[in-house]
């Protein structure tokens, strides 16, 4: 039988992880992130320059959401025999026209029209970039490759959120996106020279949609993305106005470089442990995730508390995706490309979710109960992994 990777595991196994080729992919995991969550430093720019309401502004981020969750899957389905490397400048060239649009959009509906492209592409991105950058690893380090790809994550929550926050500030809210669009096309130039092609998979080993849903544990793996990222989404994209209403001097880009340089610390530690000890890294994700939003309730107007749950939340939060892929790779095998669109989709319907139940929230009962919803969401999610240790996060992994 021949091997889908282009030399043996044996002789891979010798070889030093290809960083460079993870860097690169790394800032694709920023362009990606650091666009979809840009609206949550600039939702009061947003708000005023387009002219609408904050809930209105924060609907950039559902629109963004709803373009990923109808792409991830079809997306993944037709491109799943594609080549990687042209698959992967398709998207970012897909990111750079989006966010050009975005600039110069004149009103909130093309502004969601833009978002929604740029979702889409989003979609793409994600559904083949967890597996491409296990692929390009030996077997043993698959997940140590991936928290190096997915390091983009927490650099965008930790530097990129808060610098277009910075330059909205400074420059207006336009500026932050044109940035975005010149970074991209940098990154195109990168990855053209850097990444190395793979192919994409052997129609043999191709299973249908269906029966991907129905592979042990990823189900399972979707119902806690789901809950997971909700319970993260619900206070994350309205971070501003709950700082406000719970009367705390901490601006809102400053609070986004604290979880930021805190997810950094997150990832770190997935490095370190992610590839002999998911479960437990899972289990002590969720759980963090907890007894942040306990604190947020229990320190409200407390200057001191509020940053200590800023800080648990992002570490909580920092590898959390590479936890999530990587069980979803181990669980699905070659499918994993068609169940990181699964699991892209999941994801981005609970961004969604969290964007348009958090609006609901915010104009009627106010931001300051964010954080009780987020504790509860967490604790199912909590419970829901404890009971995935057969498939899903098996135990002694």
């Amino acid at each position: 039988m021949t091997s889908p990777l282009p030399t043996p595991a044996a002789t891979r196994a010798r070889e030093p992880l290809p960083v460079p080729a993870l860097v690169v992919m790394a800032c694709t995991g920023f362009i990606v992130i650091m666009t979809e969550t840009m609206p949550a430093g600039l939702l009061p720019r947003l708000a005023t320059g387009l002219g609408v309401s904050e809930g209105g502004a924060g609907q950039l981020v559902s629109a963004y959401a709803i373009g990923t969750v109808l792409a991830a899957i079809p997306a993944a389905v037709l491109t799943r025999g594609a080549r990687r490397k042209p698959l992967l400048l398709a998207g970012l060239l897909g990111f750079l026209v989006a966010n050009t649009v975005t600039t110069l959009a004149p009103s909130l509906p093309v502004a969601l029209g833009a978002r929604f492209v740029a979702g889409a592409f989003s979609g793409l991105l994600w559904g083949m970039l967890a597996g491409y950058a296990r692929r390009i690893a030996a077997p043993e380090q698959a997940g140590r490759a991936l928290a190096i790809a997915m390091t983009g994550t927490p650099v965008a929550l930790s530097a990129g959120t808060p610098l277009g926050a910075w330059l909205g500030s400074v420059a207006g809210w336009r500026w932050a996106f044109a940035a975005m669009s010149l970074l991209t096309a940098v990154v195109m130039v990168f990855a053209q020279l850097l990444v190395p092609d793979l192919p994409g998979q052997r129609a043999r080993t191709r299973v249908p949609l269906t029966r991907v849903l129905g592979i042990p544990g990823v189900a399972t793996i979707l119902v806690v993305v789901f809950v997971w990222m909700l319970a993260h989404n619900l206070l994350y994209t309205y971070i501003a106005p709950y700082l406000r209403q719970a009367h705390l001097a901490l601006r809102p880009d400053l609070a986004l470089v604290v979880f930021g340089v805190a997810a950094l610390g997150g990832i770190w530690i997935t490095g370190v442990f992610i590839d002999h000890a998911l479960r437990r890294l899972t289990l002590v994700s969720v759980s963090l995730f907890i007894v942040s939003g306990a604190t947020f309730v229990l320190g409200r107007q407390s200057m001191a508390l509020a940053l200590l749950a800023i800080v648990v939340w992002g570490i909580a939060f920092g590898g959390a995706a590479t936890h999530l892929q990587t069980a979803m790779g181990e669980a699905a095998g070659e499918n994993a490309d068609v169940a990181n669109a699964l699991l892209t989709t999941s994801f981005n319907l609970a961004i969604f979710a969290g964007g348009a139940l958090g609006a609901v929230v915010l104009d009627s009962a106010g931001a300051s109960v964010l954080p009780a919803g987020m504790t509860g969401l967490a604790l199912i999610a909590l419970v829901t992994v404890g009971c995935g240790r057969h498939a899903a996060f098996p135990a002694g992994r």
